[in-house]
């Protein structure tokens, strides 16, 4: 409850955030989210607060000690995936300026897109997470499909896929309609 409260659809355009739950919802691929949660500050301990600079440099015997933390889900090619996903977030960031301004720059357009009223209005892809995944793997991210890349769209407040009525949507819509979202900066080189 208190992560839907407070952070579920809420505008995330941190880095280290948007790099931690994208491998979070990885992580969470066949799993439940409950789970998740629970193991998330052993996540945080384990991948070095997600700070990518320090992932990307982890190594084959990160890898083994991730493998042998009963805290973490011991996936190895998630694991392998996460500490991919560093490197990627690190492209990102000199390609684009921010790992927030290309996933931002996949927000559906806001105006006129209704508020879901029941779960069966919830989808599980749409063509900008379908995009989204597409320029993720293109940077080098993995275990990202557009599945996937649709969760951390809903849990970086990318879209608000709150139930109209929910209690928090209003809250959501208004911090996403106070947001500039972040610039995508052109290629470099």
């Amino acid at each position: 409850m208190a992560y839907h409260d407070g952070e579920w659809g809420r505008p995330v355009t941190d880095d280290v955030r948007i790099y931690e739950k994208i491998c979070l919802e990885g992580f969470q691929s066949g799993l439940s989210w409950l789970t998740i949660l629970r193991k998330r500050e052993a996540f945080r301990r384990a991948f070095a607060g997600f700070v990518p600079e320090a992932v990307a440099a982890f190594g084959p015997a990160d890898v083994d000690r991730l493998l042998a933390d009963a805290g973490i889900v011991r996936h190895r090619g998630k694991i392998e995936a996460a500490i991919a996903n560093a490197g990627a977030t690190l492209a990102a960031q000199d390609r684009h300026g921010s790992l927030a301004g290309v996933v931002w720059s996949f927000e559906p357009f806001r105006a006129g897109r209704p508020a879901p009223t029941r779960l069966g209005d919830l989808t599980a892809t749409t063509p900008e997470s379908t995009a989204l995944a597409k320029a993720l793997k293109a940077l080098g991210f993995r275990f990202v499909g557009p599945t996937t890349a649709y969760a951390a769209m809903e849990t970086l407040g990318v879209v608000n896929d709150h139930l109209a009525g929910c209690h928090v949507r209003g809250a959501c819509d208004a911090e996403r309609a106070g947001l500039a979202p972040p610039v995508l900066s052109p290629p470099a080189g």
